[in-house]
């Protein structure tokens, strides 16, 4: 069993991102000494990230007591195997360019009377399937309309779940305009090569799954277990994010990082922690976790 924690460097940990750290962890070392727990760091999108923020999360996370067990992965060092990873789906004719600007993506969905937004993201109305028109490409899509796009899948805690990606999301970018990688590509190839077994992330990046499966079935890759924890909100209820203002983690003292830790337990579930330090603190949360997650030891 190999689980990960993924972060992007555009900030340092907040509550709601140590969330799913310690949920990661915890669900690693549910499952006995064999099991390993990786760190990534998903600074892809170099526009958004800042310098030297990746090495501050790790250090974030060693204040906290959660060490990788292999030495973490960097995105931007791995482009060439995104680029195998799409030019596989050019080859099987599920991957395609398309010159479409978000306007002309509204414009489309204006005309056809069709709501342009769905979680902040615009359904593609399937534009360029037929070619460019004259258009410079701006991205590359997968072709959701070649593959059987309607999916089910179980949710470790959320129970079951279905989506229709081409008709709920469309096709969807593997590569954008600018030149970064898409999430969705990035982090299928990356998970497969780590060998990651189980995924467990925030709620909000459950909608992303049926996608990922998609490509892990259109390349060939094996498709993990999810669990998507319960995210932090802010006072106005919104999740708690880098792009709402989330106050970044105070890891500067034992105390600190320890109540840190103790709160980020109690969002999942877990009972608060008598310890007085951060290893006794995790070591604890290990058999609640297994119980109230069913992670059962390899």
């Amino acid at each position: 069993m190999r689980g990960r924690f993924a972060p992007s460097p555009t900030g340092p940990l907040h509550a709601g991102s140590l969330v799913a750290a310690l949920a990661s962890w915890l669900d690693v070392r549910a499952r006995g000494p064999q099991a390993q727990w990786l760190v990534r760091i998903e600074d892809a999108d170099t526009e958004r990230c800042l310098p030297g923020m990746g090495t501050h999360i790790l250090q974030q996370l060693a204040a906290c007591g959660l060490r990788p067990d292999e030495a973490p992965v960097w995105q931007t060092q791995r482009s060439a195997r995104y680029e195998a990873a799409l030019a596989a789906l050019r080859a099987q004719g599920l991957a395609y360019p398309c010159g479409c600007s978000r306007k002309d993506i509204g414009e489309a969905l204006a005309q056809r009377g069709q709501a342009p937004e769905r979680h902040g993201e615009r359904v593609y109305p399937g534009t360029c399937r037929d070619g460019l028109h004259g258009k410079p490409a701006r991205a590359w899509r997968f072709a959701t309309f070649k593959v059987d796009a309607e999916l089910r899948w179980t949710d470790r805690r959320l129970g079951p779940q279905r989506q229709d990606v081409g008709g709920e999301v469309g096709d969807f970018v593997l590569r954008r305009a600018d030149g970064p990688w898409a999430y969705q590509l990035a982090v299928v190839v990356d998970d497969a090569e780590q060998g990651v077994t189980d995924v467990v992330r925030g709620e909000d990046l459950a909608d992303n799954t049926a996608r990922q499966i998609l490509l892990q079935r259109a390349l060939g890759f094996p498709t993990p277990s999810y669990l998507h924890t319960p995210l932090v909100r802010g006072a106005d209820g919104d999740k708690l994010s880098k792009q709402n203002g989330a106050t970044a983690l105070d890891t500067g003292t034992p105390q600190a990082a320890l109540a840190a830790l103790d709160r980020a337990a109690r969002v999942l579930g877990l009972s608060a922690t008598p310890a007085l330090n951060c290893a006794a603190a995790l070591a604890g949360w290990v058999p609640e976790w297994r119980a109230l997650y069913n992670s059962r030891p390899s």
